[in-house]
């Protein structure tokens, strides 16, 4: 298997479809491509339909999506979902919930894992988005994953959407009390997503669309 991804300081859509190949055990190859921070690039549709990553090649069958290599390698890899039926259809309710919301935290807490800035006052919407993911957090440790460290026990598919997040709110500051505290400091430190954050600290390129210091440079300003 082969897998395209971006830059992995800037790209969260990456770090998720790379973290579930790496909870499959599967073997892959990792194929890493400057992106250009400004949607779909005509270079990458020799390879992905969107002309977005990741997308994963296994021989004929192509995924361009994080949400279907997830998917994809769950058929063949069961356990990267909770196998309590309940705990399961949380899990899948709150990994879709992410794939396709929380706008809010992404234009407003672009994931940059070298940075540390801090952009309050928040907008409405970004403090609702924060609140809801912190009674994410909450609620699936209570019910799921108390006794252990991640959100349904064991590290799942869960875990790989929303480990972006973890990277997001130590960059921009954002402190979880509690359960949901706790959770984000056992993704940080994950022996994968310390591997990423790694590789992502050894990176030079600058990317200014995804940059804070560019991006919020008005904010931080006014803030001083």
């Amino acid at each position: 298997m082969k897998l395209y991804l971006g830059n992995r300081n800037y790209s969260s859509w990456s770090l998720r479809g790379w973290l579930a190949l790496m909870l499959s055990g599967l073997p892959f190859e990792a194929v890493q491509l400057s992106l250009t921070g400004e949607g779909p690039n005509p270079r990458i549709l020799a390879f992905s339909p969107s002309g977005l990553v990741p997308c994963l090649h296994d021989g004929d069958v192509v995924a361009w999506d994080s949400l279907a290599i997830a998917e994809s390698l769950a058929e063949r890899v069961p356990s990267m979902w909770p196998a309590d039926q309940a705990a399961r259809a949380h899990a899948r309710s709150v990994t879709a919930e992410m794939h396709a919301g929380f706008a809010a935290l992404r234009r407003e807490m672009t994931m940059c894992i070298r940075e540390r800035v801090d952009v309050r006052p928040w907008s409405p919407a970004l403090s609702r988005d924060i609140a809801r993911i912190e009674a994410i957090f909450d609620e699936a440790r209570r019910r799921f994953g108390a006794s252990a460290r991640f959100l349904y026990g064991e590290f799942s598919i869960a875990d790989c959407f929303y480990a972006p997040v973890a990277f997001r709110f130590r960059t921009y500051g954002v402190s979880l009390a509690g359960p949901a505290g706790d959770y984000v400091s056992a993704l940080l430190a994950h022996p994968f997503l310390r591997e990423w954050e790694r590789d992502a600290l050894a990176e030079t390129e600058v990317i200014e669309v995804d940059e804070p210091r560019i991006v919020y440079r008005d904010l931080l300003a006014r803030a001083r």
